[in-house]
């Protein structure tokens, strides 16, 4: 037996949707509106996590104030020319107003108002539903794991003069979410880099993590200006992409260019560590071998030996200051749609890893100008 659908009233959902932006969960919501959580979430899910925008007339549309007196003038057998000079309305608005609602025998204000709402209800269907060119690029796109943001921005430096092969990422997203629309099949949302079903409220905050510490480690406050500015290529930021099991791979990102490079690990322990980014590094050339700046993991204890087999210098964030290698932060996020959390991410092969990264590395960045970081790279070295 299928079970029935719990209604919200207003009040409700106006309650629903205040939590909802406040950041609470599931199952806060459900306990201060005394609701049952799977019909709270159905409620959100339905929705895709959008509260819907609220709906207004235009200015010039008749108020119930207006409809109340085309009632009175016509219960008083006034004519509609009549009513319409006390409104300062045209007779032929007050004349169609009257006779789409019954006419003047049946005519009622409330009525007219309630249905003036629901004519005016006019769903338009969404870009990528009306468009089925533009909506077989966006879905190609996405299963090649490239986010809204990155298909809206190729979109229009691909079809710079065609702004019908163009749609923000914000219809994307709400295409996907609300499915409703029926434009993108839900498959697509297992290719978004978060693998979120719903749109998630921004009051929801993520924590970083401190870690251990390390003996002579150069402070990033000593790292050249010349890194900070991202002019020269060849510095790099790293980290470690943490699996289930005590997995884990390396994971350095050129600063420049956002170009990355999948190192695989045998284990987080300083030696094998310090290995492993050894024979990575020195693949390199020279020019592109020029700092390397990591947070205070214990697994780079080996930073001195690794600077004289490589020549790469090494500098460390301060304690709990990720935003201090935000591009390499960044990516890994992003690689959370290859490697997704709570699964063990030792079973890759270092061929399987490089091809990862080189479709990493031919998506196009935003921050590039919607250049993918494999062309910027490139591009840098033949200047």
């Amino acid at each position: 037996m299928a079970r029935r659908y719990q209604y919200f009233s207003t009040s409700e959902r106006l309650e629903l949707w205040s939590r909802w932006h406040r950041g609470e969960n599931f199952e806060e919501i459900s306990r201060g509106l005394k609701r049952h959580q799977n019909s709270v979430r159905s409620f959100f899910l339905e929705r895709g996590g959008i509260e819907p925008r609220k709906r207004i007339r235009k200015t010039s549309a008749l108020t119930l104030e207006e409809r109340e007196e085309i009632s009175r003038g016509l219960a008083e057998g006034c004519s509609l020319r009549q009513i319409a000079r006390q409104l300062g309305r045209s007779p032929s608005t007050v004349s169609r107003e009257v006779a789409r609602n019954g006419g003047r025998d049946t005519y009622r204000a409330a009525a007219a108002v309630s249905e003036a709402w629901k004519s005016a209800k006019r769903p338009k269907r969404c870009k990528l539903a009306e468009n089925s060119k533009l909506r077989t690029l966006v879905a190609k796109k996405l299963a090649k794991n490239w986010s809204p943001g990155q298909v809206s921005g190729w979109l229009k430096a691909k079809f710079s003069t065609s702004s019908r092969l163009h749609v923000s990422h914000e219809t994307i997203y709400r295409t996907l979410f609300i499915q409703a629309r029926g434009a993108l099949k839900k498959e697509l949302m297992a290719h978004l880099r978060s693998r979120r079903v719903m749109r998630r409220a921004q009051q929801w905050s993520h924590k970083g993590k401190g870690r251990g510490r390390i003996h002579d480690a150069i402070s990033i406050d000593e790292r050249p200006p010349e890194v900070e500015d991202r002019a020269v290529p060849g510095h790099w930021e790293g980290d470690l992409l943490m699996g289930s099991a005590r997995t884990q791979i390396a994971t350095l990102v050129e600063r420049s260019s956002r170009f990355t490079i999948l190192v695989k690990l045998s284990s987080k322990q300083a030696p094998d560590v310090n290995k492993a980014l050894k024979k990575q590094i020195v693949k390199l050339p020279a020019h592109l071998r020029r700092s390397l700046t990591w947070d205070r993991g214990l697994e780079m204890t080996l930073h001195a030996d690794f600077t004289v087999a490589t020549g790469v210098d090494v500098y460390f964030c301060d304690p709990q200051s990720p935003w201090q290698r935000g591009t390499n932060e960044n990516t890994n996020r992003l690689l959370r749609q290859y490697f997704p959390k709570g699964q063990p991410i030792d079973g890759y092969t270092q061929r399987q890893l490089n091809a990862v990264a080189r479709q990493l590395n031919e998506r196009p960045r935003k921050t590039l100008n919607f250049a993918t970081p494999a062309e910027t790279l490139n591009a840098a070295l033949t200047c």
